[in-house]
């Protein structure tokens, strides 16, 4: 629930729930919003480029610890439509990587009484990471809301990347896939 400088943004305190199967890694954020900023005509057949431009929930994931600047990018927005990017800040036009298809699933509903959306993703573990699955596998990762219209948006982050930017490799957190005790 901080924006991205670290300053605390309560008022936004956004959920995350992660699980991860021997096939697939789960996310479920819980974000409530004052008012939405949502794109017109929404498509959720087909990725939608440039979704980061309206309100959206982002993980961003890696697992090449020797290159931290190669990751993958996989977006929601609170009417479904949805995004995954190959990331590579080698490149310029790292922005490209949305060519790249991981076979992501995405699903999201907006509870206007609450003032709550939630976005759900299934991303397939082969897509980020080229070791078998096991517990003990760790993974970089950052978490990242945009929420409401300009002058008015308010960026929301796990672990503050310091910078306009999310696209801050060196500033992500981990994720250790531990096993669940029955």
């Amino acid at each position: 629930e901080k924006d991205s400088f670290g300053k605390s943004v309560p008022q936004y305190r956004t959920q995350v729930f992660s699980r991860w199967t021997k096939n697939n890694l789960y996310f479920l954020f819980v974000c409530p919003y004052k008012e939405l900023h949502l794109k017109p005509d929404p498509n959720t057949r087909q990725e939608t480029n440039q979704l980061w431009n309206w309100d959206v929930a982002e993980v961003f994931v890696g697992s090449d610890f020797a290159d931290i600047n190669r990751y993958k990018e996989f977006e929601v927005s609170p009417q479904g439509e949805w995004i995954d990017l190959d990331i590579d800040l080698h490149n310029p036009h790292h922005e490209d990587g949305w060519k790249w298809n991981s076979g992501f699933e995405a699903a999201a509903k907006i509870d206007p009484a609450k003032h709550v959306w939630y976005a759900a993703m299934r991303i397939p573990l082969t897509a980020i990471d080229s070791r078998p699955i096991a517990p003990g596998n760790t993974l970089r990762l950052n978490l990242f809301r945009s929420q409401g219209p300009p002058p008015r948006l308010q960026e929301i982050t796990w672990q503050p990347p310091m910078s306009k930017s999310f696209h801050v490799p060196d500033r992500f957190g981990l994720l250790k896939l531990v096993r669940s005790e029955p």
